[in-house]
């Protein structure tokens, strides 16, 4: 009897270290998993943090591009329904500007009107000038572009739209003028190697009747009123023309409305619900 109760005795007690080996090599493989899930975790917040810093330096560049750029470090996102275009200093054509000219290339302001005429989100277009002049050829093709624009378009002339800039002024379906703001009309004008044969002159004076012919038809002015002031030689020392102010432009009928950025806003909202309704 005491033999038996040796053997089951044994038994026991190897069953029992078994079940403790058991018990620490599970102990080891769950240390083992805790310290995966750790190093996991750690891995995770790092690059969370990569993220973070990311992100940061992200808006960090951004905000340092919009203080070089606009002086500020907020950025504006307007509404999408109305499209501002910018035609600011001298219209650039197909010859380049010197560097230290403030230019309004026509070959980027070309692709935003056809972009702003296929968007469906965008309704109405602005146009805001503040232009010296500069390629005639290439400031009729923005005005004639803007002038076919079947959505509602208004343009507000900030300063000056001197020169082929009364053409781009006029070819939006209302315009407005600031109360300080001046037009120079003038004949046009070339520099470099010219031929002095009759066949010049009567190039330049086809140019010319198109630029004549466009304002005419796109605004209320008299044409007889606009030569006149074009071909006057009293009013630029030097040159021939006529520099004309906010209240002459109303007055001979180039533009529509003197007015500021609310004003001019206001009337393209107007027109875009009218445009709704139809």
């Amino acid at each position: 009897m005491k033999g038996r109760n040796t053997s089951g005795n044994y038994i026991k007690n190897e069953g029992e270290k078994l079940y403790d080996k058991q018990q620490e090599e599970q102990q080891k493989i769950n240390q083992i998993m805790q310290r995966l899930n750790m190093n996991h975790m750690k891995n995770e917040n790092l690059e969370s943090d990569e993220n973070t810093d990311n992100n940061e330096n992200s808006n960090n560049n951004a905000n340092t591009e919009n203080i070089k750029e606009m002086g500020t470090v907020s950025e504006v996102n307007p509404n999408k329904e109305i499209y501002f275009l910018s035609i600011i200093g001298e219209i650039e054509g197909h010859n380049i500007l010197p560097p230290n000219s403030k230019a309004t290339k026509y070959e980027h302001i070309i692709p935003q009107i056809i972009g702003a005429e296929m968007d469906n989100e965008v309704k109405g277009i602005m146009l805001l000038i503040n232009t010296v002049g500069g390629d005639v050829e290439a400031g009729l093709a923005i005005s004639e572009l803007i002038c076919s624009i079947s959505k509602p378009t208004v343009s507000i002339v900030l300063g000056g739209g001197h020169s082929i800039g009364n053409a781009l002024a006029v070819s939006t379906k209302y315009s407005f003028i600031t109360q300080t703001g001046t037009m120079t009309i003038h004949p046009i004008r070339t520099n470099g190697f010219i031929i002095g044969v009759p066949q010049t002159f009567r190039y330049f004076q086809k140019m010319q009747e198109r630029i004549t012919n466009f304002i005419v038809e796109n605004s209320n002015v008299n044409r007889e009123e606009l030569l006149k002031y074009m071909y006057d030689t009293d009013e630029i020392a030097n040159d021939v023309g006529t520099v004309l102010n906010s209240e002459e432009v109303i007055k001979i009928g180039l533009i529509n409305e003197i007015g500021g950025f609310k004003e001019a806003l206001a009337k393209l909202r107007e027109m875009i619900s009218e445009s709704k309704n139809e």
